[in-house]
């Protein structure tokens, strides 16, 4: 049996249901595999008093420290988090934080390895720790971890120290093993390990369906979908500029975050109004059905990883228009999945306005995304671990 301690700092809780969904779906796959037993310690970064108590901390401060979350036990023990330090410090009051549980943990469940689900701070915490419990690590590359973490100079340095010193690595997309590779990563140790998509939740509905989704969404003609946080580099008011040149065309962006007033005050500019919409944060088991209705999803972002929600749309017959961002060269194979194109609003619109006047039969588009399962993620995952592990009695 194969003990495997997953750390990840990306993960739901009641107060961020959709937070690290993809992490959670890739580690219930990996405890539910019949040579596992795994324990998750999910740690919650919170600062300092005073600053916890303010209201964007306080929820956080209130969570169980262990819990049963989704058919498996969950610690989530806390640790601090200095405001105005760029994070150069998270990863060693991490590991302070961690010390503790896991000499307490040892004792029961003796872990064989570290899979450490997010590059910072837990794949840095997660070096430090192997070496303290002398077993191996795999830290798994995800998208900001390495853009942002690995590229800003208060924590590149923690970033590529680990990389280095990690026994595997994992790369969401042959794009981010290319990007680790040039920090200065070793390429021998990264494997890349798409994402998966539950084909039971995400699949296409029929016409009908969708004319009656759109009603109560009040939309009447063609729908384009954007999904993800509302920061700057998410690229939502590209969108909102593309779709702005598309009369007749609405546009609902599902999702919540600091540039909520920049996006409100530019679809007031551009005088959308009517047909583009904010829709705030959507509940994860929403998220199918919002999807499948849509004609295109269009995410603009400057920078990903592999975004699940790209392979999420395909697998709901929805085609995709993207940027050249991370691995979207692996999910747009071809013009049945969608189009990949400059990241301005002109481009945007062509090409949404090039897939509307041609869409894709659903069932090609669903097409693409087969080979994205949670059953090959957790396949590909078990023998990564396994492997670093050795022969075991």
């Amino acid at each position: 049996m194969l003990r495997v301690l997953t750390l990840s700092s990306l993960f739901p809780d009641a107060t961020r249901p959709n937070f690290g969904v993809f992490v959670e779906q890739q580690t219930l796959g990996l405890a539910a595999h019949h040579d596992v037993e795994l324990c998750a310690v999910a740690p919650v970064g919170v600062p300092p008093l005073p600053f916890d108590r303010l209201s964007r901390y306080a929820p956080l401060t209130r969570l169980p420290t262990r819990e049963t979350w989704r058919g498996i036990e969950v610690d989530r023990p806390r640790f601090t988090t200095i405001p105005a330090t760029q994070g150069r410090w998270h990863a060693a009051a991490l590991v302070r934080a961690l010390v503790p549980l896991l000499d307490a943990l040892r004792t029961d469940f003796a872990f064989d390895v570290i899979d450490a689900s997010f590059f910072f701070p837990d794949g840095v915490a997660a070096v430090a720790l192997g070496r303290r419990y002398g077993v191996p690590v795999s830290i798994k590359a995800r998208g900001a971890d390495i853009h942002h973490w690995g590229c800003a100079g208060a924590t590149r340095a923690q970033v590529v120290g680990a990389g280095r010193a990690a026994d595997g690595l994992l790369a969401v997309s042959g794009a981010m093993k290319a990007d680790m590779i040039a920090l200065g990563m070793p390429g021998d140790r990264i494997r890349v390990h798409h994402t998966g998509v539950d084909h039971d939740r995400f699949h296409p509905i029929d016409a009908e369906d969708r004319t009656r989704e759109k009603r109560k969404l009040g939309v009447r003609g063609p729908l384009v979908l954007s999904v993800g946080a509302l920061i700057p580099r998410k690229g939502h008011d590209v969108v909102i500029q593309a779709v702005a040149r598309l009369p007749g065309v609405a546009l609902i962006i599902a999702g919540e975050g600091s540039d909520r007033p920049r996006l409100e005050a530019a679809i007031a500019r551009h005088g959308v109004a009517d047909r583009v919409r904010l829709l705030g944060s959507v509940a994860h088991a929403d998220i199918p059905r919002l999807v499948a209705t849509a004609d295109v999803m269009a995410l603009a972002s400057a920078s990903e990883g592999l975004a699940n929600a790209w392979v999420e749309a395909l697998a709901c017959g929805t085609p995709i228009v993207i940027t050249e961002a991370g691995g979207a060269g692996e999910v747009v194979t071809s013009r049945d999945a969608g189009r990949i194109v400059p990241r301005d609003a002109a481009a945007f619109a062509a090409a949404i306005a090039d897939v509307l006047a041609d869409p894709p039969a659903a069932d090609a588009t669903c097409a693409v995304a087969g080979r994205f399962t949670w059953e090959a993620n957790t396949a590909a995952l078990y023998a990564h671990l396994a492997g670093l592990v050795g022969p075991r009695s």
